[in-house]
């Protein structure tokens, strides 16, 4: 979740200065983000559909593969700008999701028992995260030569966390809804 969310603050807070390099103007570029907080609207009230058709594993692993193409997307095409829009405004649907598989990655894996502390500790390097993402983006476009390459390598980053989310939703044959070991042949009760 830590990947996926770096990813995700990285291309909000530096996809005006991208669209800006596709020759955008700063204006027009902060509609297009704007819109994209649209999108993340419409992702939210259409999570429930994608919920109830999919896993946790698959929905979540759906979501990163989605937003990492969507952001690889948006450093590889140069336009026109209705496509880059686009691309924000699907970006948007994405985090919009994102947020809410980050909201109930606690519950839909270990139900609600222990809920602050596991939820404090999925949230603490998230929030880290979050909070160096300004920062990194712009460093890493100095070091690159530029927010499209940046684009690149958060869709590569994505899609890394992607294949990382399929190894972190427990299988719970043998676990309790708190996540811990049920006694088998054997085997006492683990805290």
């Amino acid at each position: 979740m830590s990947l996926a969310a770096f990813s995700v603050y990285v291309v909000v807070v530096n996809l005006v200065p991208l669209l800006a390099e596709r020759g955008m103007t700063t204006s027009a570029a902060a509609v297009a983000l704007g819109l994209g907080g649209v999108g993340q609207v419409l992702g939210r009230l259409g999570c429930a559909r994608l919920a109830a058709r999919t896993s946790v594993r698959v929905r979540t692993l759906v979501v990163l593969l989605v937003g990492a193409a969507v952001t690889a997307a948006l450093g590889v095409v140069p336009g026109p700008a209705p496509l880059l829009v686009a691309g924000s405004v699907l970006a948007g649907v994405t985090r919009g999701i994102f947020t809410l598989v980050q909201a109930t990655a606690i519950t839909d894996r270990w139900g609600a028992t222990h809920y602050g502390r596991l939820n404090g500790l999925l949230t603490a390097p998230v929030m880290l995260t979050a909070a160096i993402a300004p920062w990194a983006g712009s460093a890493l476009a100095e070091r690159l030569g530029g927010y499209p390459a940046v684009f690149v390598v958060l869709g590569a980053i994505g899609v890394l966390a992607a294949a990382l989310s399929t190894a972190g939703v427990p299988d719970l044959h043998g676990l309790s809804r708190s996540g811990t070991r049920r006694p088998g042949p054997g085997r006492a009760w683990v805290a």
